[in-house]
């Protein structure tokens, strides 16, 4: 039987997911279907109890839903208990057998009835996917680098302490709301900023703000990009997001979009799913 699996996500039709995990479906011989699942603003609880309920597998969260998704599931992996975010929802292992076993001798539970059993289990690969994205793939130096994260919501929040582990030398989160920044620093140790005044100096400046989904690149000052690598974790068509455009504008050593990342993560979430 088709195995059914999603991301979910406000905008989500642009997402390159489905293609990825047909791509790695098609390499192991895997039989999945995998969609594209546009949730409106405050519904996802709604979208995917519905899912599940209807007989999926296993879901990816894109923004803004990563910290929904924390709160929505009964369990947490480590990388998403230590970021509060939530990219992968995993069905726990023996709960169901195949796709649609949700539906299977009228066994349909109400919408909290799965998590409060346990069934489902949140993950995050963002952070796994991010550094080896950056080191293994771009070959860019993060051990002792001056790290400078741009916003403090769910995808900033999954790779801080990735890069933590990956021995960054100094890592500080600049986010438009300060007290913001300010909060998840201190949950991490890092340090907080607005984004004017983030200063220079910095060897890596990791775009974790959705605001190039609105056409916004002149995130931060420019002194904040000069000389430095700039990773967006959105991506395009042609690898220049608004933000990595005005960055390589303003003096940037390099710019990346998050698209390497996406195939990495996406290959995590791949092994948890099918192992």
């Amino acid at each position: 039987m088709t195995a059914r699996y999603a991301v979910i996500g406000n905008p989500v039709r642009h997402s390159l997911s489905p293609r990825i995990h047909a791509a790695f479906a098609a390499a192991t011989g895997h039989d999945i279907r995998y969609d594209a699942l546009e949730a409106p603003q405050g519904g996802f609880d709604a979208a995917a109890a519905a899912f599940f309920r209807a007989g999926g597998c296993g879901l990816n969260v894109t923004v803004p839903f990563k910290e929904d998704a924390f709160r929505w599931v009964a369990r947490h992996d480590a990388a998403a208990a230590e970021s509060g975010a939530v990219n992968t929802i995993v069905l726990a292992a023996g709960a169901f057998r195949a796709a649609g076993a949700f539906r299977a001798a009228g066994a349909v539970p109400a919408d909290g009835a799965a998590r409060t059993a346990g069934a489902m289990r949140g993950c995050n690969t963002d952070g796994v996917g991010l550094v080896r994205d950056l080191g293994a793939n771009l070959g860019w130096a993060l051990a002792g680098a001056r790290v400078l994260v741009l916003g403090a919501g769910g995808a900033s929040r999954g790779i801080i302490a990735p890069l933590q582990r990956a021995g960054v030398g100094h890592l500080a989160v600049a986010n438009r709301t300060l007290a913001k920044a300010e909060g998840l620093a201190a949950r991490f140790g890092v340090a907080a900023t607005d984004l004017m005044n983030a200063g220079g100096g910095w060897d890596v400046v990791i775009n974790g703000t959705s605001a190039g989904l609105a056409g916004a690149g002149a995130l931060v000052a420019p002194a904040a990009v000069a000389g430095a690598r700039c990773y967006d974790l959105l991506y395009s068509a042609d690898g220049q997001t608004p933000f990595c455009r005005w960055a390589a504008r303003n003096g940037a050593r390099d710019v990346r979009d998050g698209l390497g990342m996406l195939v990495e993560q996406a290959a995590e979430a791949f092994l948890l799913w099918r192992g």
